[in-house]
């Protein structure tokens, strides 16, 4: 189904490498070269990521440089870009323009839930990908999901032309009862549906690991943490892909050299990443994956993940720096965590269902003295 892609990894358009604002150009254009040089071919992007920068880095990196027929390109419909069914077709083109290219290989439904898909619903907004792939200019329709196993069963249920689902997966979230990785998972096999896991290292945390954690996979004498997590999500019979956002060279390297002769996780393997959970989860750290989809709709420019990444770094290290970046970067141009005006704004966009508004108090408390 996946037209020949290298099995298993994905160059996922979402954590591209920054100066300041602006994407690193040169530096992507050496990861796309690298990529395709190492046989893979498949990128993933989305309307939203990085304000729009990331279609048009697909273009200046990717579609420029390369023939059409050397690589596979996954983008989404967001329902933050549409508000009628008569605005999806004028946004399908204009990203198909963004990205420099005639058709995407694959089009997802973005970020389904229970909600989202009632306003995808209302707006025909599947209806219109079906027909746009009859038209030739979409080759396979598929969704993106973040809800509970039973919303994702009853999507799959109305719509059997969805051809591929793609979830949040990873060993810290397998079997947490908020994201539902595993029982996801069953539903998509139960559909018969190839799986598409975003997320493997949930944001980055399963590569900056407390010490404590990182020792256990460092006694493997193995690969590096990024290499346990994305095996483990890799390993799954109906996986087919793992997306990775890879933000430099070395990360795409250390990606590569692991999944060029892909091997499952062994028993020893697997008991490690299940200690590892059990030593993040005794910490009570902040489950945010960095996606940033809560910060667009906040009036008070609150930079959340950020704010919730300092405190996690606080709980593990119980240094200086968590303060200084608080203090001194994160919240110099935009809010503090004491600014949330509790709108809700946020909650309703976290695909990892966290209750922010009081999240963003416990914040305020860490670090804002009195």
């Amino acid at each position: 189904m996946l037209d020949g892609a290298k099995k298993h990894f994905v160059f996922g358009y979402m954590r591209l490498p920054m100066n300041g604002d602006e994407v690193d150009i040169e530096q992507t254009k050496q990861m796309v070269d690298y990529f395709l040089e190492k046989g893979f071919n498949y990128f993933d992007t989305a309307h939203g990521y990085l304000e729009g920068k990331s279609e048009k880095a697909i273009k200046t990196c990717l579609a420029d440089r390369h023939k059409r027929d050397e690589f596979i390109l996954t983008n989404k419909l967001t329902n933050f870009y549409f508000k009628k069914e008569e605005d999806i077709r004028p946004l399908f083109e204009q990203q198909l323009e963004a990205c420099g290219v005639e058709y995407f290989d694959y089009y997802l439904m973005h970020a389904q839930s229970a909600e989202i898909f009632k306003y995808f619903k209302e707006r025909h907004a599947y209806e219109t990908a079906f027909a746009l792939k009859e038209e030739g200019k979409i080759k396979h329709v598929g969704i993106s999901f973040h809800d509970r196993a039973e919303v994702l069963d009853a999507i799959l249920t109305e719509y059997p032309q969805i051809e591929v689902v793609q979830i949040q997966f990873n060993y810290l979230d397998y079997e947490d009862q908020a994201v539902q990785s595993k029982k996801c998972y069953e539903v998509c096999r139960k559909h018969n549906k190839p799986v598409l896991v975003m997320e493997p290292v949930k944001g980055g945390s399963l590569v900056n690991l407390p010490e404590e954690a990182k020792k256990v996979l460092e006694d493997l004498h193995g690969g590096s943490p990024a290499s346990y997590a994305i095996r483990f999500a890799a390993g799954f019979e109906g996986i087919e892909m793992v997306l990775s956002g890879m933000s430099t060279l070395e990360q795409m390297k250390d990606n590569l050299s692991f999944m060029k002769d892909f091997k499952p996780l062994t028993e020893e393997e697997h008991a490690a990443v299940k200690k590892v959970c059990d030593i993040i989860h005794s910490k009570n750290l902040i489950p945010c994956t960095a996606c940033r989809y809560c910060i667009d709709g906040c009036p008070k420019h609150i930079s959340i993940p950020d704010l919730f990444a300092c405190m996690n770094t606080k709980q593990i290290y119980h240094d200086w720096n968590a303060d200084y970046y608080y203090n001194n970067v994160h919240t110099v141009d935009h809010g503090k965590a004491s600014d949330c005006v509790e709108c809700g704004k946020c909650e309703k966009a976290c695909p990892q269902h966290l209750k922010i508004r009081e999240l963003l108090k416990e914040v305020a408390k860490g670090f804002e003295k009195k």
